[in-house]
């Protein structure tokens, strides 16, 4: 339980969002793209992190799904940003993974045809150093 704890200050950290805020409206779950892909919607994904339920998260397909186009972000009348919670996990996963999780010879046989290039615009932005 000490290390969820961890795990979920260190989101609430890298993020810079303090989840306590979210009213659980849902207009950020309304405006992602990826919505009906995902199976913790980016509402319920601050819920986890509040319950410090990392582990779910960190098996979620939700976290991969997101599109990071912050369109939660934009929509949130709390600050909340959904976004930076889901972008932050990812961070945490990739960290516990190491630096030999993803090598670049492997990324094109990856690579879907139907795989938005917003998607592999951001993850290239994010993961580039």
């Amino acid at each position: 339980m000490k290390t969820e704890k961890n795990r979920a200050e260190m989101i609430k950290e890298i993020s810079g969002v303090n989840p306590l805020k979210c009213m659980k409206c849902g207009k950020c779950s309304a405006s992602c793209p990826s919505y009906n892909e995902m199976d913790i919607k980016p509402h319920q994904f601050v819920s986890y992190v509040i319950n410090e339920d990392i582990e779910s998260l960190v098996n979620s397909k939700s976290l991969w799904k997101c599109l990071s186009c912050f369109a939660c972000v934009e929509r949130c009348p709390r600050d909340v940003k959904p976004g930076k919670l889901i972008d932050a996990a990812r961070q945490i996963v990739v960290r516990e993974r190491g630096k030999t999780y993803l090598s670049p010879d492997e990324v094109p046989e990856l690579l879907d045809p139907d795989t938005p290039q917003q998607l592999l615009v951001s993850a290239f932005r994010r993961y580039r150093r």
